[in-house]
């Protein structure tokens, strides 16, 4: 089963080079796969259609600089570290502006590692955020991905870890425009539906400016599962009683003084900017504490211990 991203109704340049490693099965991309080359990190190595020329191996050569920032970042919100991916490049949907959108198929590392993404010439920071809300779904490990929860969840972090460049696969005013209708006690099981995507992405705008971060929240949704309700979300978070999340929530956008004119209506996106320029040695550092961290606290370990976890991590890593 396909994932796809979609839009709801909206220098000198190296030589491409050819090499022996054999690309993976595409969801959709039937053509030719010509290798760009694999990140230093080693977290992504990008193809390209060479049919797009110049401009697609542009996107290319900028997403390979790019992949291990991305990924590292995307670790950090998911607080796990996620297995290395293939990526292509090319006009998805015929498209060359990033409207194409993204695609992959199953939710995890194992089955998902195959990612497809639109070309978005003279706009690489699209093919950035584009491969990011992929790369999220993966980190959702079989969870969330296909249901409107997920997909509101991976927009987000394209959002953060893209610096909102695809602002224009906003469907929160869609939701409202349609009339708000519930989504926060029932989750949809798709995600091709923008009411409920909308639903989800003005939600979690609304928790985030509520001082719960992206980083806190995807692994709890994550926890919560296919089934899970952002009402139950609210409920883990806050500790307040769940049948107050919709009417709560309800009350603060009828109170925006501008309506719902974007997916970040409450204007909780605090990290963005963050996420987008921290180094990836430093992201992927705070990944590896925060997951040391985690993985303590769930094997019921005492304070003394998790903080020697901590230590052992910094002492790990090499100094510059």
């Amino acid at each position: 089963m396909n994932h796809p991203l979609k839009l709801h109704a909206a220098t000198a340049r190296k030589p491409l080079r050819r090499d022996s490693i054999n690309p993976p099965a595409w969801p959709s991309f039937t053509g030719t796969s010509q290798l760009v080359g694999t990140s230093p990190g080693g977290r992504a190595t990008i193809y390209v259609d060479p049919a797009l020329g110049a401009p697609g191996l542009q996107n290319a050569q900028d997403l390979l600089n790019d992949a291990d920032r991305v990924a590292s970042a995307n670790d950090v919100l998911f607080g796990t570290t996620g297995g290395p991916v293939s990526v292509i490049v090319f006009a998805l949907g015929g498209q060359t502006d990033g409207t194409g959108g993204a695609d992959h198929l199953g939710c995890d590392y194992q089955t998902g590692a195959a990612l497809e993404v639109c070309a978005a010439f003279g706009n690489s920071a699209r093919v950035s955020a584009l491969f990011e809300a992929e790369l999220s779904e993966c980190s959702m490990g079989g969870n969330l991905c296909g249901a409107s929860t997920g997909e509101a969840l991976s927009r987000w972090c394209a959002a953060v870890v893209g610096g909102n460049a695809l602002s224009d696969f906003a469907t929160a005013p869609q939701w409202a425009q349609d009339g708000m209708p519930n989504y926060v006690d029932q989750t949809a099981p798709t995600d091709q539906d923008a009411d409920s995507t909308g639903c989800g992405m003005a939600f979690l705008s609304w928790l985030m400016s509520q001082g719960y971060a992206l980083s806190t929240i995807s692994p709890a949704m994550v926890a919560l599962g296919d089934q899970g309700t952002l009402a139950q979300l609210y409920g883990n978070l806050t500790g307040a009683v769940t049948s107050n999340a919709w009417p709560t929530f309800l009350a603060a956008v009828q109170a925006l003084p501008g309506g719902v004119t974007s997916d970040d209506p409450f204007g909780g996106a605090a990290e963005p900017a963050q996420l987008a320029h921290i180094p990836p040695r430093t992201v992927e550092l705070a990944g590896k504490v925060f997951a040391a961290i985690l993985n303590d606290i769930l094997q019921g370990k005492e304070a003394h211990q998790v903080t020697a976890s901590v230590r052992a991590v910094l002492a790990s890593i090499p100094k510059a």
